[in-house]
């Protein structure tokens, strides 16, 4: 019964760090820039999607300005996030979500 308990909570949380981040995203704040074959790209794709939160993605393989935008970030790998000008390397739910609650932050341009 507390296992069930703490699988509860956690969805909870989950749910509700969902709606937060879709609530505060607005067009623009988050650009993902993707590879074709990452796995980590596909599972923050699922969890934009799921949680519908407003975001932009490119791919570097197909999409040359993505790609020129992908080296001037100096990606060691993919996925890179630029949320509301800060930029992230990999994909974390709660870092977006405090990305997104800051506020003056150095503006970082993604162009594709």
């Amino acid at each position: 019964m507390v296992w069930g308990g703490v699988q509860c909570l956690g969805l909870w949380q989950a749910q509700r760090l969902g709606r937060q981040v879709a609530d505060e995203a607005r067009s623009g704040d988050i650009v993902m820039v993707s590879s074709v074959t990452c796995p980590y790209c596909k599972e923050a794709r699922e969890w934009f999607t799921e949680h519908k939160v407003t975001f932009s993605e490119c791919f570097i393989e197909t999409e040359p300005a993505c790609a020129e935008a992908y080296n001037a970030l100096q990606a060691p790998g993919t996925p890179v996030l630029v949320v509301r000008g800060q930029r992230q390397r990999g994909f974390d739910a709660r870092r977006v979500a405090a990305a997104l609650m800051l506020s003056g932050t150095e503006a970082v341009v993604v162009r594709y």
